[in-house]
């Protein structure tokens, strides 16, 4: 699978490339060149499996050959053992033709889990390939910043800082970031709001010569990978 810049300039990248990139070098975002397509017998033979299989089914298009299918499937079965649900989203009736997915059975109790924990396993991967150590920057408002850090906490390849605006996250979300003893995690309170410590993060990424220096790489969903894996539920 190739990715192309929605700006146009960037190089062709493969999966790998644009996992550890995050941002395009044009400033534009990596989407697929093209669609993956199931057929109607695909999809249907999905019903009722595992979340875990269905991530896999659904995924393995996305990553091609950039990483063996039987690390992709022990990365993928790792990081929703996670969670504390066995379907991981579960779809809940509450009433009559109305139905609720859950998604906070993560071990942040946020949606993000659902990417970062994958996202995670996959970067570390790929680095631990590539003989590589990279810097993941990221800007939250609240629950990407507990997600991502709980994610990468511990992690060989990765160090990550996370910038969070001082006095307006709350105070759960405050200690999920900031409650974590691993040398690799950084979080770190700017005064101002999340659109400053967004410009902050997009300066570093603008910034090429910084970016190559320090192998910077995001988590927002700027990298197409976050994206691709909420893609399954």
């Amino acid at each position: 699978m190739n990715y192309v810049s929605t700006r146009g300039t960037a190089p062709v990248a493969g999966f790998s490339d644009v996992l550890l990139a995050g941002l395009a070098r044009d400033g534009g975002l990596y989407v697929p060149q093209e669609w993956p397509q199931f057929s109607a017998a695909e999809i249907r033979a999905m019903a009722g499996k595992p979340y875990g299989e269905v991530a896999k089914a659904v995924l393995a298009p996305f990553v091609g050959d950039a990483i063996a299918g039987a690390d992709f499937s022990r990365m993928v079965d790792e990081a929703y053992a996670t969670f504390r649900h066995d379907a991981v989203t579960p779809l809940v009736q509450a009433g009559p033709n109305h139905f609720v997915l859950e998604l906070f059975h993560g071990p942040t109790l946020a949606f993000k889990d659902v990417a970062m924990q994958l996202l995670a396993r996959l970067m570390d991967h790929v680095l631990a390939e590539r003989g590589l150590r990279a810097t993941i920057v990221g800007a939250t408002s609240g629950d990407t910043g507990g997600a991502a850090i709980e994610a990468f906490r511990g992690r060989s390849n990765t160090d990550i800082f996370i910038l969070f605006p001082h006095g307006k996250v709350s105070p759960v979300q405050q200690r999920q970031m900031t409650g974590v003893s691993d040398a690799n995690v950084h979080a770190l309170a700017v005064e101002g709001n999340f659109d400053d410590c967004q410009a902050l993060v997009k300066a570093m990424f603008n910034d090429h010569a910084f970016r190559d220096q320090v192998q910077l790489s995001g988590v927002n969903s700027i990298n197409w990978a976050r994206i691709m894996a909420q893609i399954v539920y």
